[in-house]
């Protein structure tokens, strides 16, 4: 099935990038679109991504572009942009795209000033063709480089779900399909802020115990909005809700995690950000837009909530950690 695929991919970063290559490597004819002409020269030149996924190789047979009407020739397009760009990326290919065309939503997060999810906002640009997401604990090197991964892809679309399980699915990248939209992708957008917030455990020497708890509440943080939402509880004990909160925590390889890090030793957050430059920080955007989210639906969230006011309204952390450790006493369940 898959060799009578094609993919179309919008977004030439890491994960753009590495999920150009699993589809390639799935026997999909592929196609990458990025308006990035350094990420173009580069992959054309030297068959790899100097710029976001390096020592990789981009097999010749992946065509990268900046022709967006070629994307859209595509029997399925995958959008692996940055959650701030999304509703632009979605409006540029309302022009191009036919509605029969599914698009997989590979960008995670809430967007700012809606408070809507990514499906969402491409749902309302582009409201009669199929949706999907693709969320997990997915490191785009390793994914790229070939060692096992496992993920969630997730649509009411039965077809769809088969459909692209085949298209970038294999031995060494294991898709696991879901019904749950919206539970996928809560998962991927809390677990960012709450990477922030053990990044700044760690970084300010409070061990590992205090990790582990922060982990744990921030999975029930998380849970409370699934619900909250109409997602399923079940979705986040897989791989978009609990794998997706362990890798993001637990290794500094996450641009989240070491953000915090970097925050939690000191160093003022306009730095941290604005020395990433090309590398988003999906949790630092996703903090603001989660916690309006969760004050309108009325749901506590108060790890994001501190994250929210370390990041956004200069809350000393030492401040922001008596808080969170003077808080009532509860019931773990609640």
């Amino acid at each position: 099935m898959a060799d009578n695929l094609s993919v179309g991919v919008i977004g030439g970063g890491a994960w753009g990038t590495a999920l150009s290559i699993l589809a390639n490597r799935a026997g999909s004819k592929v196609t990458l679109g990025t308006r990035n002409a350094n990420v173009i020269k580069a992959i054309q030149e030297n068959r790899c991504n100097d710029i976001y996924l390096p020592s990789v190789f981009v097999d010749p047979a992946i065509t990268v572009t900046d022709k967006f009407d070629a994307v859209c020739k595509s029997d399925v397009v995958i959008f692996a942009t940055p959650s701030h760009v999304l509703r632009m990326v979605s409006i540029i290919f309302s022009d191009m795209l036919e509605t029969k065309i599914p698009i997989i939503v590979a960008s995670k997060g809430v967007e700012r000033g809606s408070l809507m999810l990514m499906s969402e906002v491409v749902q309302s640009v582009l409201p009669y063709n199929p949706i999907g997401v693709i969320s997990g604990p997915n490191f785009a090197d390793e994914a790229a480089k070939g060692l096992p991964t496992a993920t969630t892809i997730a649509s009411a679309d039965r077809e769809l779900l088969d459909k692209l399980a085949y298209a970038v699915g294999g031995r060494m990248f294991r898709p696991y399909l879901s019904d749950d939209i919206i539970g996928a992708q809560i998962g991927g957008a809390v677990k960012n802020v709450i990477a922030i917030a053990c990044g700044i455990a760690v970084g300010r020497g409070m061990g590992e115990n205090a990790r582990a708890a922060l982990v744990t509440r921030g999975f029930t943080e998380m849970a409370r909005l699934t619900l909250a939402k109409g997602g399923k509880y079940e979705t986040l004990m897989g791989l978009s809700g609990l794998g997706d909160l362990l890798l993001t925590c637990g290794s500094p390889k996450s641009r989240n995690m070491s953000l915090g890090l970097a925050i939690g030793q000191g160093k003022p957050v306009e730095d941290v950000i604005s020395s990433r430059g090309r590398s988003a920080t999906e949790g630092y955007v996703a903090a603001e837009s989660l916690i309006k989210l969760a004050r309108k639906l009325g749901v506590s969230m108060p790890i994001c909530e501190a994250i929210y006011y370390i990041l956004y309204e200069k809350t000393p952390i030492d401040q922001a950690i008596s808080q969170l450790l003077e808080r009532p006493i509860t019931d773990e369940q609640l």
